[in-house]
Formats: C-alpha cells, structure tokens, sequence
C-alpha cells in the first residue's frame, strides 16, 4: 500500500543514510589504532564519551526544534553530521587527523543523530494519519535491518581495499544525499508552522519536559523503563561477547561476522510480521508478547561453546532476539508516538534517546569491570538472567489514550489539499 511521494522520499533517505552509516560501522576506532596509534583506553573512550557527551549536547536540542518545522531541522541535522565527517578524511589527506578531532566529530555526529531521530518521529506523525504509522515504521525497521547485513560486509570489504578513511566518506555522502531527499519532497512535504509558546525561548525548566511527559503516562513510562534497560544490558554485553568469540574460543572474524550478519534476516521476518499481528491480536498483546519473547534468548549465549556448534548457538540465539525485537520495536514507535502529544514529540523523543544512550554507556562500562573480574562468560550469563526481568516492567494492561488524544485534525496535518496517499 501507497502512503505517498513524500513517506518516500523520506523512506529512501534513511535508507541512504542508514547504508552510510553500517558502511563506516567501526571506521573511528580503526582510524584510532592504525592511523593514529591509540591505546586501548583512547579507543574505549571514544566510543563511551563521544556518545555520552553528544547526547547531553542534544539535551536542549530537544526544546529548541519542538516549535520549528521539522523537515528544515532534517535536513539540517544531515549536512551537520556530512560537514563534520568530511573533516575526517580532509585532515587524513592534509596529514592534520588528531585524536581529539575525533574526539569532537563523535560528540557533534552523536548530537546531530539523536536530534534527527527525534524530529523524524515527529515529522512522521505529522506527515501521515495515525492509521499508516505502524506500516511506516515496519518500513524502516525493515530497512534498518537490511542495512545492518549488507553494510558491515561491503564496509569491511572497502576498508581492506582502501582504509577506513574511504568508509567515513562514504557516511558523509550517504548524509548529503539523505539531506538531498528530504529536500526533494517539495511542497508535498511542508508542514504547518508549529504553535510558538511566547518568547519561544530555551529555559532551564524546560529541559526535562520530556521525562516528565514520559513519566506522567503510564504505559509510555513502562515501556521506557523496559526499552531503556533491556537495550542497554543487550549493548553492555556485546563486548564481552566479543571477547570470548574471538578470544577463549577461537573464532576467526569472519566466523564472527557471519554469526552477526545471517540472523538479521530475522529483522525482516520480524518487520513484516508486526502489522498482521498487531491487526489480528491489537497492539497491546503484541506490545508484551514480543517484548516477552526477545528477553528470554540472551542468557543462552552464557552457554556458547567452541566450534560448529557454538557457532550455530550464537546464530540461534542472535536469530530469535532480532526476530522478537524486529516485531517489537516498529510497534513500541508507533505506540510511543501515538501517545505523545504533537507538542511534545520531539522532546520526549529526545529524552528517551538520551536515556538510553546515558544507560548503554554506563551498562556497558559496568559490565566491563564484571567482565574483567568474573570473566566474559559469567558476565554475560548475568546480563541474561537480568534480561529475564524485564518483562516485568512492561505494561500490564492496554491503557486509553490520553486526554486530547483522539484522531488528529486536519490542521495537524500537512498543508496541502491532497494528502499524497497515491502510489508512492
């Protein structure tokens, strides 16, 4: 089903960047080791401080784009994120590249990421009726999951041929030519000016308008809680997973990658699956069953062991979790933007995205101090008994909307007479 020129153009633009950004997956600490020498602690701290600093940076963010146009700030966020990559391999060929230049794009490229999330969820519900969102968002989880197993290879494959340098010109490009579709859109894809609060200014209270939005609504408090633990304590075991793959068990990298890359065909399974489930069970039971089901796989990788076997375990395990995850997430977005007031999107997407990136980092640092003094497979047997608890955090039962939540009127919608619902 169509849902207009405008979802596609938008639609290929994440696309295009998402491509970008798994092509250039790894390419800042490579660039790190080789190119500039770090040391393992430079390197750790560029992939925890870079992201912690960018999402405070994009803590006031959230109230500034709240009442501006959101389609401007996309493409804005886009040629923010391209200008500062470029910087990359402009200071490589000048023989200029410091560590702290890397340092300051990872703060800059993590400010710019978590604000375009946010103000693309807001566009989206503004862009389509609340009937195509779930389709939407199955759509570019569909996408995302495609990225993720075509990108790391071809990267992996450039970065043999011609250095990491290349794979983070080539994000940049993939950045520039999102900006580019997103301008595409034209006049279909205007939106109506939003509603200015007087003064419209940045004030200190209104920083955290967006936890407490989220923590006034039940069902949207559960479900942070929920994501914002069980994606952390996925994150924080990563590493440790990596260390035990490539390390005590002897795995060679390409045995690694493959474990990672073949599972991820169940993020397409899984996205195509969620708007039938959704339409035959509703979404609440869909919500809690799938959120359910993708906690109880992680704890099986504790048991992984060397060979054709602990291989075929780690695909196993890592095939039911995106399976599960890929019918959560694009039903968890469309939920959360459902139950978000149009004024306040932004904001309490921009928290959530902050939240969750504060826990990852911290989780993940956690753990790798239990990783260090329990060993890796203790650590990850942990993190999965852990996980089994997250269930519990979920919301219990479906809630109503809330007040003034009822179906969008037109001047919520974009200023245009036909509303583009042709093929797309």
């Amino acid at each position: 089903m169509g849902m207009g020129r405008p979802f596609a153009w938008l639609w290929a633009a994440y696309g295009t960047s998402a491509l970008g950004t798994w092509l250039a997956f790894g390419a800042f600490p490579l660039i790190a080791v080789r190119v500039l020498h770090a040391g393992p602690a430079e390197v750790a701290a560029l992939a925890s401080v870079g992201a912690a600093v960018g999402a405070l940076v994009a803590v006031p963010l959230g109230p500034w784009v709240e009442f501006r146009r959101k389609r401007p700030v996309l493409i804005a966020m886009d040629l923010v994120r391209c200008a500062a990559l470029l910087t990359v391999p402009a200071a490589f060929v000048l023989g200029a590249l410091t560590f702290l230049q890397l340092l300051l794009v990872s703060v800059v490229v993590a400010a710019a990421d978590i604000t375009f999330r946010a103000a693309s969820g807001a566009y989206l519900k503004t862009l389509l009726p609340a009937e195509d969102l779930l389709l939407a968002n199955a759509r570019l989880e569909s996408t995302a999951w495609t990225t993720t197993i075509i990108g790391p290879p071809l990267g992996g494959a450039a970065i043999g041929l011609l250095g990491p340098v290349a794979t983070v010109l080539a994000d940049a490009v993939s950045h520039a030519l999102s900006a580019a579709g997103i301008r595409a859109m034209g006049g279909r894809g205007e939106e109506a000016e939003p509603e200015r609060r007087e003064g419209a200014r940045i004030r200190p209270r209104d920083l955290p308008d967006g936890w407490r939005y989220v923590l006034a609504d039940r069902t949207l408090r559960a479900l942070f809680f929920n994501t914002t633990l069980f994606n952390g304590l996925v994150m924080a075991s990563t590493p440790l997973l990596t260390v035990l793959m490539l390390g005590g068990l002897g795995f060679t990298p390409w045995q690694y990658g493959l474990a990672f890359a073949l599972p991820s065909i169940g993020g397409l399974i899984g996205s195509r699956l969620a708007r039938p489930l959704v339409t035959r069970f509703g979404q609440h039971r869909v919500l809690v069953t799938a959120g359910t089901l993708r906690a109880l796989w992680p704890v099986g990788l504790a048991f992984v062991g060397p060979g054709t076997g602990g291989l075929l375990l780690v695909m196993g395990v890592e095939f039911g979790l995106i399976l599960c995850c890929a019918v959560f997430n694009p039903v968890h977005a469309t939920c959360r933007l459902e139950r978000t007031a149009t004024d306040r999107t932004v904001r309490t997407l921009t928290a959530w995205a902050v939240s969750t990136r504060a826990a990852t980092a911290l989780l993940t640092a956690v753990w790798g101090v239990l990783g260090t003094l329990l060993g890796a497979r203790t650590a990850l047997g942990l993190a999965g008994v852990l996980l089994l608890a997250t269930p519990l955090l979920l919301p219990r039962r479906a809630a109503p909307p809330p007040p003034g939540h009822g179906p969008r009127q037109p001047d919520d919608r974009l200023v245009r007479k036909d509303h583009g619902r042709g093929p797309a």
